[in-house]
């Protein structure tokens, strides 16, 4: 008997991603946001989740795509992360797919870059690769600490 996986998908630039089901709190359309200031480039802002403040990460930026269209409206996958909540900011919701556990490979030679850096490894589909999205990586912010100037370090010493 061959084990399978369900796994939560989405797109981002014409890339077809997958999270695994059980990490996924819930799926929203765009939400309202507010931004904030001094954070990292791939916070996006927060958004209020009947009353529970989530950090919105947007993905694009996190793997160092182009800008989503300003026509339109980015997605939100409210994913679990220890004992909070984060929402990733994709292009659009897929479906959830039942994959065979046997197929899993490593990822091709083709995705490179950061997109290489957070995959664990792709399923072959009908004519097109699911990317394994990891988790934990994608939700690292690089660099959060190196966007702050000397002058907001001295006030939070100050404060």
């Amino acid at each position: 008997m061959n084990d399978s996986r369900q796994y939560c998908t989405f797109h981002l630039d014409g890339l077809f991603f997958g999270i695994e089901v059980f990490q996924i709190q819930e799926v929203l359309l765009g939400q309202q946001m507010t931004r904030v200031p001094l954070a990292a480039s791939t916070v996006s802002g927060l958004i209020n989740l009947r009353g529970q403040i989530v950090t919105a990460l947007d993905l694009r930026r996190r793997l160092g795509l182009a800008p989503l269209p300003e026509d339109r409206e980015p997605m939100n996958v409210v994913v679990r992360d220890e004992d909070s909540l984060v929402s990733l900011l994709v292009d659009e919701i897929g479906d959830v797919v039942n994959v065979d556990e046997s197929t899993f490979e490593a990822p091709p030679e083709n995705v490179k870059g950061v997109a290489r850096e957070l995959t664990t490894g792709v399923y072959k589909l009908d004519g097109r690769l699911l990317l394994i999205l990891d988790l934990a990586k994608a939700l690292q912010t690089p660099g959060a600490n190196a966007r702050r100037s000397p002058e907001h370090e001295e006030a939070r010493a100050a404060a």
